[in-house]
């Protein structure tokens, strides 16, 4: 992917799908080496205007709702559309929704955490911790290699592609267990280049593994041990987990919505997220993931040192974006932006942020094809305004 200056965080954002859970990381600008980078402060003042205008003409056929914040040196929040497609009552600004992939951002704090407190070697490997889970097949595949999609695992199986099997088979429950199973009788990728620390793939797997790691080191429950260590030291107080196959979202929510391959719009709030688990299954809101940026970049619940060394170095590796739990966005002139996107049917999300905390953005959208290849337009405005991104030339601007 070409890089442009200014451009390259919704250029990779697009290339990176913003609801894709697997493929390579998009290779951007990027110091050499792995060597943490911080952001300088971002230079524009806030344009509301450009906020509000983002959010304007919903619903519409892409998105039935948006729940944005902007923190920061300045600080605005919105919201837009309607609670449900049926009664068109609007939508609830501080509604809950399912977070996608930011899961995983929680789940690289609980690791980087439990690390610094001496009970887990980023070192060790899933050999030693979990024995027997991998065949004699793999390579030994270390904790971070694990944290920043350099395993080597193949993803394991799912229940079908959103917009069509997977809608009708949206009840049935697939376990972390089976999953990874899965993956493993696979077997690793073989060829030229491959193993353990020598290629940068996004993927579900590598945090599932992650999750059943945690529970076998503090004999508990990864939601128990997220909740102890993260979610209550960052005062995320409106964030849960679904409990295993449970598929509601529980409190105050707006409803997703998901277009099917044959054109139809059904509802996909209720689905089962239990194969998703530590790399997905999150349900909160936009002001607790705000409340997740400020205090895991300020060092409130993994300490500093650990937390640039693994969560702000990028691996030199190649093409590889990713770090523990977060990628790196280059957006020109200085101006690098940590970000993390999620996709679950019916709803998107990002975090972002600079590493001073100068500016940041959280949105859950309620996209119609959250799943899809291309960034949906509500977010990619919002993307733009926050950071003040000029618009792609002969891209429309407004409600599309």
């Amino acid at each position: 992917m070409q890089t442009r200056i200014r451009n390259t965080l919704v250029a990779a954002l697009l290339a990176a799908g913003l609801g894709t859970t697997a493929g390579v990381a998009p290779a951007v600008a990027q110091a050499p080496g792995a060597q943490p980078v911080a952001a300088r402060q971002h230079p524009d003042g806030l344009d509301t205007a450009k906020l509000q205008e983002a959010l304007r003409g919903l619903p519409d056929k892409d998105t039935t709702a948006a729940l944005a914040r902007v923190g920061g040196r300045e600080n605005w929040h919105g919201s837009a559309g309607v609670r449900n497609l049926r009664t068109g009552h609007r939508a609830l600004e501080h509604g809950r929704f399912r977070a996608g992939s930011t899961t995983k951002v929680v789940t690289a704090a609980l690791v980087l955490k439990l690390a610094s407190l001496g009970r887990i070697d980023l070192d060790g490997t899933v050999q030693h911790y979990l024995p027997g889970l991998l065949t004699d097949e793999f390579e030994p595949i270390t904790v971070r290699q694990l944290l920043t999609f350099t395993s080597g695992l193949k993803p394991g199986r799912g229940l079908g592609p959103v917009n069509g099997e997977g809608y009708e088979n949206r009840f049935k429950t697939l376990t972390p267990q089976e999953v990874v199973a899965s993956s493993v009788a696979k077997g690793p990728y073989k060829g030229e280049g491959e193993g353990p620390g020598r290629k940068q793939r996004y993927a579900n797997i590598d945090y599932t593994v992650l999750g059943l790691l945690v529970e076998k080191v503090t004999h508990d429950s990864y939601e128990h041990q997220a909740r102890l260590h993260v979610l209550r030291p960052a005062g995320m107080r409106h964030t849960s987990f679904p409990g295993g196959p449970d598929p509601r979202i529980h409190g105050p929510h707006n409803r997703g919505y998901q277009r099917l391959a044959d054109g139809r719009v059904v509802d996909a709030t209720e689905w089962n997220m239990s194969d998703r688990w530590a790399a997905g299954d999150m349900i909160s809101t936009t002001a607790d993931l705000e409340r997740l940026l400020f205090s895991l970049f300020r060092g409130k619940i993994v300490p500093q040192p650990l937390l640039d060394r693994e969560m702000f170095t990028v691996p030199d590796i190649e093409g590889a974006t990713m770090s523990a739990g977060l990628q790196r966005f280059d957006a020109g002139n200085g101006l690098v932006l940590w970000v993390k996107s999620g996709a679950r049917p019916g709803y998107n999300t990002l975090i972002a942020g600079t590493r001073d905390l100068s500016r940041t953005l959280v949105y859950s959208v309620n996209s119609t094809d959250a799943k899809g290849p291309t960034m949906n337009p509500v977010g990619e405005r919002l993307v733009r305004a926050a950071f003040s991104l000029p618009a792609e030339p002969g891209r429309r601007g407004g409600s599309s």
